[in-house]
């Protein structure tokens, strides 16, 4: 009698189990959908131009079932940047290369990470939109977007001039130069669909030989 009670109660929690994991993962799947279908509107409309009611239709849901899972659009925003804008690993990367002082590999990292042709040009539309709706989550977009890579290479190219590696420029505009051009080649190839008549690494090899080649001090015999 106790092993056959043992091994119902045994049959019980494990079916708990399966029903809990799999609450869990439909839980996850549909926030995955609402982020999913939050991200396509914003790109496409802006935050103030995209209501709950069409992200909640887009994703097949009713409207208090998105607002269960995030409350706002702010939340649901937040959620886009926290899944979307993951720089974890090219910040390692980035800070290896300039532990090692290595010009060409930092410069090629932060090209090549927006400059491939896997990039995805909804990030970029969101950022755009985020600036000209003015809203309070384009800081917010930026800062997590631009803000700390932007630092950090201005940051670099002022060591560098101390080193003697580069000539005296002002870092902070050489820094705002270099993603200036790698953000008009997306403007002009990811928003404005207009023909690359070279390939994106061809491109992105192009871009940083051009710009290390104003940057760096040349020996007076050269």
């Amino acid at each position: 009698m106790v092993s056959k009670w043992l091994l119902t109660m045994n049959r019980a929690r494990t079916s708990f189990r399966k029903r809990h994991q799999s609450s869990r993962t439909s839980c996850h799947e549909r926030q995955a959908s609402l982020i999913s279908a939050a991200t396509s509107l914003f790109a496409a409309h802006g935050f103030t131009g995209t209501t709950t009611k069409q992200i909640a239709k887009a994703a097949g849901v009713s409207e208090a079932l998105l607002f269960k899972h995030f409350p706002t659009k702010h939340a649901l925003y937040t959620a886009i940047l926290a899944e979307k804008a993951q720089y974890s690993e090219l910040r390692e990367a980035v800070e290896e290369a300039t532990k090692k002082r290595d010009d060409e590999r930092l410069f090629t990292l932060l090209a090549s990470y927006r400059i491939r042709k896997s990039a995805d040009p909804t990030m970029l539309r969101l950022l755009l939109f985020s600036a000209l709706e003015r809203h309070e989550l384009s800081t917010m977009f930026f800062q997590r977007q631009y803000r700390v890579f932007h630092d950090l290479l201005a940051g670099y190219i002022r060591r560098r001039i101390k080193d003697g590696a580069f000539r005296p420029v002002d870092p902070v505009l050489a820094a705002k130069a270099f993603f200036g051009v790698i953000l008009h080649h997306r403007l002009l190839h990811d928003i404005f669909g207009l023909p690359m008549h070279l390939s994106h690494e061809a491109s992105m090899v192009e871009y940083v030989s051009l710009f290390l080649g104003g940057l760096v001090r040349q020996s007076p015999g050269s």
